[in-house]
């Protein structure tokens, strides 16, 4: 069986059996009969719409859309990158999870693709980087660059980031271009996975699976981020650290352990034995 046809079955299958936009539809229903002022921006945005990658293509070209690269143009490319490659849709599908799981403010499967920019730059950042990956680095950095002067979110096109990934509220968002982020991982404002300097080459960050990176905190180098590890508010990190630990302060100490099995679902930040700190 060849691969274009695995995927197209792919796509077909979770367009059959996709319990995701079920719930996304069901809610949005919902939320049109409860506020009517709403009611034309639900339907064009979800409820038109016959399955989940159709939704989530025409809300990002409608965000990313200018009068010089119009809407309808970016859509047609959002369209067939997530019929060539299943995958995106997948991963747009457990970060939608992840932010109704994690965030406690988000009550519904609908908010994070109808409300939450987090969502909507890191969808974008998973075109991008597909594009990015065909070798049309133009039309990808253009994407970059919309959902930098949109969103205040920069994440490069040819960074890694699996999939179940949570970035609450998102503003001052930085992720570089060697960066790997894995599956799972969370983290709040104002992070910068980023480099030292002027190196060349691989200089960014590896965030390992599960990791929880707090408010402001800055990764910064080839540095590797054990799974299931914790960053602290503020901290500046420029040595690996090891999984299931918390690091804290500027620069980063390691202050015991992560302090449950999942930091990045649990979302708990508070560091209960801070004066135990040593180098890293």
């Amino acid at each position: 069986m060849s691969k274009s046809v695995e995927r197209s079955r792919a796509s077909e299958a979770l367009t059959v059996c996709d319990p995701v936009w079920e719930r996304l539809r069901a809610e949005t229903q919902e939320m049109a009969l409860s506020e009517p002022a709403l009611a034309s921006f639900l339907h064009v945005t979800v409820l038109h719409h016959r399955n989940f990658n159709a939704s989530l293509s025409y809300q990002l070209a409608q965000k990313l859309g200018t009068t010089e690269v119009r809407a309808m143009q970016l859509r047609e490319i959002f369209e067939e990158a997530l019929k060539e490659d299943p995958s995106i849709g997948e991963a747009a599908r457990a970060d939608i999870v992840a932010y109704y799981e994690r965030d406690p403010a988000c009550h519904s499967y609908a908010q994070p693709l109808l409300f939450f920019k987090g969502y909507v730059a890191l969808q974008s950042y998973r075109i991008a980087h597909w594009l990015w990956m065909k070798g049309r680095r133009a039309m990808a950095l253009y994407l970059q660059s919309r959902v930098s002067d949109l969103f205040a979110v920069d994440i490069h096109p040819a960074a890694r980031i699996g999939k179940a990934v949570f970035i609450d509220h998102a503003t001052g968002i930085v992720i570089g271009e060697t960066a790997v982020v894995e599956d799972e991982v969370s983290m709040l404002h104002g992070v910068t996975l980023g480099g030292t300097g002027k190196e060349s080459g691989d200089r960014h960050p590896k965030i390992r699976r599960g990791v929880l990176i707090s408010v402001g905190a800055k990764v910064l180098g080839n540095i590797e981020v054990g799974e299931y590890s914790r960053i602290g508010a503020g901290s500046v990190v420029l040595h690996d650290v090891p999984p299931h630990c918390t690091a804290v302060g500027v620069p980063a100490k390691l202050v015991g352990c992560a302090g449950c099995d999942k930091p990045s679902h649990e979302m708990d930040q508070m560091i209960q034995n801070s004066d135990a700190g040593s180098g890293i």
